[in-house]
Formats: C-alpha cells, sequence, structure tokens
C-alpha cells in the first residue's frame, strides 16, 4: 500500500461517523418525533414563555430573540447552540446581525411543534443564561 493511500485511509478513518449514528443510521432507527398534545403544551410551553418565547402567529412554532454584548459573544452562543443542534439532529431557524439572534423553532416533519423543539429551547436558555 502506498503511503498516499495510507494516508487517505487514515484521514477518511478520522472523519468517518462515530459507531452508534453509523449503527443507527444502517438499521434505519429514527425515533419517532410527533406534535404536542394540547395537554403537553400546557407543561412544557408555559415555563418557556415565562422565559421569553412567544407562539408564531402565522404557523405552529415558538420565537426567541437574543441580544448578547457583541458579535463574538453572539458567535459562541450560536456555535454552542449549532453543536447541541447537530446531536439532536434538530436545526434551528435563526437570523444573526451583529449582536442580535432571532430564533424559530419548529418540526418540520410534523408540521409544528414537537419535544424536540422544547428540548432544544431548554437548553438555549440554560447556554444563555451561563
Amino acid at each position: 500500500m502506498s503511503v498516499v493511500t495510507r494516508n487517505l485511509l487514515k484521514r477518511s478513518f478520522l472523519f468517518a461517523p462515530s459507531t452508534s449514528w453509523s449503527l443507527t443510521f444502517q438499521r434505519g432507527k429514527k425515533m419517532a418525533t410527533t406534535k404536542l398534545t394540547e395537554e403537553e403544551r400546557t407543561k412544557y410551553l408555559t415555563p418557556l414563555h415565562e422565559a421569553g418565547w412567544t407562539l408564531v402567529s402565522n404557523r405552529d412554532a415558538i420565537y426567541k430573540e437574543f441580544i448578547c454584548q457583541d458579535f463574538n459573544q453572539a458567535w459562541g452562543f450560536m456555535s454552542k447552540v449549532a453543536l447541541q443542534a447537530e446531536k439532536m439532529d434538530h436545526h434551528p431557524e435563526w437570523f444573526n446581525v451583529y449582536n442580535k439572534i432571532q430564533i424559530t423553532l419548529s418540526t418540520h416533519d410534523v408540521n409544528g411543534l414537537s419535544q424536540k423543539d422544547v428540548k432544544l429551547a431548554s437548553f438555549i436558555e440554560k447556554v444563555k443564561s451561563s
């Protein structure tokens, strides 16, 4: 095996997905996601509403705007959220200008709010308060 081939194989191995991700993907397992029930909406959205999250008027989604000290703090905040979003395979709709970040959460697979949105919003609140 040539040095070039060996180095390419090493690099491919280093950047390969984790074993657990591969097995989950290969077996086709995906956790079932469902829309929040009315009881769940009351239970889980009330604390988020108290933290400043609002329902979006024209769709089943939640929204919040965050203001950071400067762009660097905003970018760091978004980076932490992005890493968690990747782990959850649930990505926010967001918009950033300088120190302002606008985040909308909704689960496209169910065309509305799900536990994924609640979990990600709760994580975002923890990051913002740290």
